[in-house]
């Protein structure tokens, strides 16, 4: 059990085949497909269900996927804890962030950063999240931000879930339906050909259904600002609705037959390139500022356990 296997199983599992797979951690499928079947070997079982038309995890998949997340993040975070010892710099801190992180996550990352260390300049390059990965490949960001981006020549450490969610307007008379309702509904969309596209999509298409498209947006903000004007439901990332729902603005809607559309905030950094002091800090500020929205949503979910 090597950690290429496990990362190229893990990015299977998210992917759902072989072939996207491949163009994720730019590779050829057959080193994906060799890489798995090595996996399979050293354990003893089959990890994937091959009899449908989507590749889905078999029971030993699904036991070994939580583990392989915990070793690679081990694995990470001990990497981390020796590069530590790295001397300071003075060049800048480059960071390459997926859209909407930098638009919903990093500002307030930056602001607690900065008031700790005033004296570091820090540039940002935002992008999706294969633009991140070939900012890091070619050494034009230090750090990256990204969702569920696995690739072997990265690190990847997840710090949270950030899922999908069907969002409705706060006047949306429904907090649950099935998915064949859904899909005759008003569905506002984003940025064609992105991970969050192709998750919707896929998600109508394993169930034979065809969504009804009403608006094609080119942003998330686009997206949701729509769905605040009641022109249609969008599936929107936990993170960039987190305070709208809090304060009642937008509504989420429950999905009672289908999963929850589940992706990972990571942040990565190149495996073979040691990281400075300043990028470690800034990794720890980011790491506390996931930690801290895990911990608020936590105590969130026991208030209304008490309540009910």
């Amino acid at each position: 059990m090597e950690i290429d296997q496990l990362e190229t199983f893990l990015v299977v599992a998210s992917l759902g085949g072989f072939h996207k797979a491949a163009a994720t951690l730019n590779v050829s499928q057959p080193a994906v497909s060799a890489r798995i079947r090595a996996l399979e070997q050293s354990l003893g079982v089959a990890l994937f269900s091959r009899e449908r038309p989507t590749l889905t995890l078999s029971e030993a998949g699904r036991v070994l996927r939580p583990y392989a997340e915990q070793l690679l993040k081990t694995a990470s975070q001990a990497r981390l804890a020796v590069r530590e010892l790295q001397p300071p710099s003075s060049s800048p801190l480059r960071i390459a962030a997926g859209l909407s992180i930098s638009a919903y996550f990093l500002p307030d990352v930056l602001k607690n950063f900065q008031n700790a260390y005033p004296n570091i300049t820090i540039t940002i390059r935002p992008g999706h999240s294969k633009e991140v990965l070939d900012m890091l490949l070619n050494d034009e960001a230090e750090i990256g931000l990204a969702r569920s981006l696995n690739h072997p020549e990265v690190e990847t450490l997840t710090l949270r879930d950030d899922p999908l969610l069907l969002i409705a307007h706060r006047k949306h008379k429904q907090f649950s339906a099935r998915l064949q309702e859904v899909a005759g509904w008003p569905l506002i969309a984003y940025e064609r050909g992105s991970s969050d596209w192709t998750l919707t999509q896929g998600l109508f298409r394993r169930a034979g259904l065809m969504p009804n498209i009403a608006m094609e947006m080119d942003t998330i903000e686009t997206a949701k600002r729509m769905v605040e004007r009641g022109l249609g439901l969008a599936f929107l990332p936990q993170l960039a609705v987190v305070n709208e729902l809090r304060t009642g603005k937008l509504t989420m809607v429950e999905i009672k037959d289908a999963e929850t559309l589940h992706r990972s905030l990571d942040v990565v950094h190149p495996r073979h390139r040691p990281l400075r002091k300043e990028a470690l800090a800034f990794l720890r500020f980011v790491r506390e500022a996931a930690n801290v929205e895990i911990v608020l949503k936590r105590r969130k979910q026991d208030r209304r356990t008490h309540r009910s």
